[in-house]
């Protein structure tokens, strides 16, 4: 397969993500100053420009899958199925005003890892789930990647909550303690940094058993778990 076919899909995932980077350094949300280094979007260019280039992002995005001809019809719908599903109140915006309505609370563990698989894994899951769509993958391999995206997202989720603790600002790019000053509850607040570290360790090993029945060509996504478990930004 050659996935130069299907760089607009790829595309319309990063419009997404970065949308969502930018909103959610806003004031009334996590009111993050600084990304990978650099002054936020909306503290160079105003709020208001920093919502419509959020807003903007999220539309050209489901331009990008409608208009992808190197995909069938059917096959268009279904992606853009997966990818709506998985940003929309069921998915990340839904976990995110989760989030929001959880701050200044002590969450149980149950409820704060479906916030996160809400907020980090369903729109990392559906990256996974599209290029299964793509690739025509059976129904059990399409559910193990599935699984493995979970796991994955959690794992993300964990190792973010640990460098806003322990990290700093030349590496991560941003100002670490947010969570702390925006009273969020996190894995490290919620169980300690030793055992939220056993946690997202407990989920980089499973992510990888998920793959169990794949072959030689998994070896990257084999490879992440451990990337995302020592990542330092």
């Amino acid at each position: 397969m050659d996935s130069n076919l299907y760089i607009n899909v790829a595309c319309a995932l990063e419009c997404v993500h970065t949308y969502s980077l930018i909103h959610d350094d806003l004031p009334g949300m996590d009111n993050d100053d600084y990304r990978r280094g650099k002054l936020a979007n909306h503290k160079k260019y105003g709020v208001g420009i920093a919502t419509m280039a959020g807003d903007g992002l999220l539309t050209y995005a489901f331009e990008l899958l409608a208009c992808e001809n190197n995909i069938s019809f059917f096959k268009r719908i279904a992606l853009i199925k997966i990818l709506t599903a998985a940003a929309g109140p069921a998915g990340m915006v839904g976990g995110q005003a989760h989030d929001k309505g959880a701050e200044g609370k002590t969450l149980p563990l149950s409820e704060l890892m479906f916030l996160d698989q809400c907020k980090t894994g369903k729109l990392i899951c559906a990256s996974l789930d599209m290029a299964s769509e793509i690739a025509g993958l059976s129904k059990n391999d399409k559910e193990a990647i599935h699984t493995y995206g979970k796991h994955i997202g959690l794992l993300f989720q964990i190792t973010d909550d640990l460098l806003d603790f322990n990290g700093v600002f030349q590496e991560m790019g941003k100002v670490p303690l947010q969570d702390i000053s925006e009273h969020k509850c996190t894995y490290v607040t919620l169980l300690g940094k030793h055992q939220a570290q056993q946690r997202a360790r407990k989920e980089a090993v499973a992510a990888i058993q998920s793959l169990g029945a794949f072959g030689e060509e998994f070896k990257p996504l084999r490879e992440l778990p451990e990337m995302i478990f020592c990542r330092r930004k």
